[in-house]
């Protein structure tokens, strides 16, 4: 038998944007429980310190630091640039979503979600990606999503935003290939986070169905594609993400790695 694969990032720093809560909150525990320094960002001091209480609860032995900065402005991204100079693994999740439809979505809605869910990830690629190159290893990693590649009909300003990510995760790896840095994107499917969870919670209120109804009901009419039929768990997208972070991963770049429960209907 070979050698036991052993995910160990002691002595990496990694930023993980929008991670006060979901899937960026999953990635910042799994990234710390393999021995990571986590900077987590959000918004708001109060959900950054309340997330930053609950990791640390989860992994007492991790170092968690926050920074709370809103990363759709630029004034935003300054703020993170100051405060963490250089980061080894860069984790691109940000994002906000809502289900409206296209000819409602106004010109400043659109702005915003670009602004969100694009620019942020733009902006602190920008910055930290050459930093890597210098010291020959580092790991971009985009959160996009399955609908990036199958434009959801109820939100296809939300879909734009995530093949825009696959684009950008794609041109940037032929940036610096040949670097030690790889750069991939993770398509999440439909998974069970918090923003989820209260869209459910409202369903469930207005009728008499459980969750495990109102699931199978959303699947079978918005994703009958899937293949395990149920929500991803927060952790196991983490834990794709935590694999592509490691040095374990270093020929896999340029790649969009699904974690969708095989909802997107191709091959590859």
């Amino acid at each position: 038998m070979g050698p036991v694969m052993q995910i160990n990032l002691s002595g990496k720093t990694a930023l993980i944007s929008g991670a006060t809560a979901g899937i960026g909150f999953a990635i910042a525990q799994s990234l710390a429980e393999s021995g990571a320094t986590v900077y987590i960002n959000g918004r708001s001091e109060a959900r950054v310190a309340e997330a930053i209480q609950k990791l640390t609860k989860n992994v007492p032995s991790a170092k968690f630091h926050g920074i709370t900065a809103d990363l759709g402005t630029a004034a935003g991204a300054q703020i993170v640039y100051k405060a963490l100079p250089e980061v080894d693994i860069l984790i691109n999740n940000l994002g906000i979503y809502e289900i409206k439809d296209f000819f409602e979505v106004t010109d400043s809605e659109w702005q915003n979600i670009f602004d969100v869910n694009v620019m942020s990830a733009v902006r602190l690629s920008r910055y930290y990606t050459p930093l890597m190159v210098k010291k020959k290893w580092g790991r971009v990693i985009f959160i996009s999503s399955e609908s990036g590649i199958q434009i959801p009909a109820e939100m296809i300003h939300y879909g734009v935003t995530k093949t825009a990510l696959l684009a950008l995760s794609r041109g940037l790896a032929q940036a610096v290939a040949a670097t030690g840095v790889t750069v991939n994107a993770v398509l999440p499917g439909p998974t069970k986070t918090e923003g989820v969870m209260a869209y459910i919670d409202k369903m469930t209120a207005d009728s008499d169905k459980d969750f495990e109804s109102i699931e199978a009901e959303f699947l079978n009419s918005l994703r009958p594609t899937t293949l395990i039929k149920r929500f991803a768990s927060t952790e196991e997208v983490a834990n794709m993400v935590t694999y592509i972070a490691s040095k374990e991963a270093s020929a896999t770049t340029g790649a969009a790695l699904r974690v969708d429960g095989g909802v997107v209907n191709c091959i590859l």
